[in-house]
């Protein structure tokens, strides 16, 4: 039976938790506190003032940064956030960073075990280096942790959200929707050429950007390219989640004609489980959630996605939705995560009353005891630690006080 434990969540400041519009990282983490909170934890979020998350709320910022219309260096901020953070620390059993590259300063400064959730891209040039030897990392799928297969892994985790809230399958138009960033690795000139070559209307679900090179970009190609475009393409700007799932849920097809290795791919699930089919690029870790012939399908270029735009239409909706309600829920993400706090909670007792075990080094700090996969995964893929992670066993950091 897993023991009640004192945690701590910790979201970048940019956006509140959970977010009404935009923000894939803070709707992720508003699910796995409320799960966390319903079976009994004890649950500190580190987030924006106006966030509404339930639980305990320490505000990092009075209002997130970019609704609040920040366009500057937010690095200050999740400086504050980490600094917030530490000065706590001792309050808690276990301490869960969502900061991206912010979380290897907190991880390796933290005396409690400290939890790493990676939720962008991993393949950039100073990656590996800021990884090595980072205790407590997580992956969101099993192509993100391969970007780095020589990192010890403390586990990979999927994205979960709570569905409820999702239409069910019901009356379908004929138009095609892209959800997500403004960006070239988006692919959302290719969505309009799909649209285009298929004579369907299309709808641009997308954040506005606050990053120069994304402003730029929006101002600069987006534009002209939705003026030169013209009745066939609607830009929705943003939308509340639930004006977001009506129009995803009425579609023909969602499109993800993106070119860049999507760390998992939430917009992909929030679709299914409105029962919409999704045209994707067969890039990241889109191969491990959307299952090509039944939730939708890959295509390997603008034409090839044209193609296949009329056979989603041949595809059980419903059985979609059920599907990825039942892989991808919050309640199954939470049962992972449950897992490694628990694992990490009792290593770092057990080193500080001295005992041994055989074990599992997943960096500098503490260790994780060997176990099963965790639940809720493939049960074929190793899910902690993996082939190429280094053996060398490492003193863990004593608690203070």
């Amino acid at each position: 039976m897993t023991r009640h434990l004192r945690i701590a969540q910790v979201a970048p400041p940019m956006e509140p938790v959970p977010p009404p519009g935009y923000g894939g990282t803070e709707r992720v983490v508003a699910s796995l506190v409320d799960e966390l909170l319903a079976r009994g934890h004890d649950v500190t979020t580190f987030a924006s003032a106006d966030s509404t998350v339930p639980g305990n709320l320490v505000p990092t910022v009075a209002r997130a940064l970019r609704p609040d219309g920040f366009r500057g260096d937010s690095s200050p901020w999740f400086y504050a956030t980490i600094r917030a953070v530490l000065e706590r620390a001792t309050d808690f059993d276990v301490i869960h960073s969502h900061l991206e590259w912010g979380s290897a300063v907190l991880a390796l400064q933290s005396p409690v075990p400290t939890f790493s959730t990676f939720h962008g891209r991993l393949d950039l040039p100073w990656a590996a280096t800021l990884l090595e030897g980072l205790p407590g990392l997580v992956a969101i799928s099993n192509s993100q942790a391969a970007t780095h297969p020589n990192v010890r892994w403390a586990g990979v985790v999927y994205n979960g959200l709570e569905f409820a809230r999702a239409p069910l399958p019901g009356h379908r138009n004929d138009e095609l929707v892209f959800v997500g960033r403004v960006a070239p690795e988006k692919g959302i000139l290719d969505a309009i050429e799909v649209a285009r070559l298929t004579g369907r209307t299309l709808k641009v679900i997308a954040k506005r950007p606050v990053v120069s090179h994304e402003v730029e970009y929006f101002e600069e190609v987006f534009l002209p390219a939705l003026e030169t475009a013209g009745s066939f393409v609607e830009d929705l700007g943003e939308l509340t989640g639930q004006e977001r799932d009506r129009v995803v849920g009425a579609s023909h097809a969602m499109l993800m004609p993106g070119t860049w290795p999507e760390p998992f791919g939430l917009a992909v699930i929030e679709a299914l489980a409105c029962g919409t089919p999704v045209l994707a690029r067969r890039v990241g870790a889109l191969p491990e959630i959307l299952r090509d012939g039944i939730d939708g399908y890959f295509g390997d270029d603008v034409e090839h996605l044209a193609f296949l735009v009329d056979r989603v239409g041949d595809l059980d909706r419903d059985a979609i939705r059920t599907s990825v309600i039942e892989r991808f829920s919050a309640g199954r993400m939470t049962d992972a995560y449950e897992v490694l706090y628990q694992r990490a909670v009792d290593a770092a007792e057990a080193a500080a009353g001295g005992a041994r075990r055989a074990a599992v080094a997943v960096g500098p700090g503490w260790e994780i005891p060997t176990a099963p996969p965790l639940p809720g995964l493939d049960d074929d893929v190793p899910q902690i630690g993996g082939s190429g992670g280094r053996s060398t066993r490492i003193e863990p950091i004593p608690r203070r006080g």
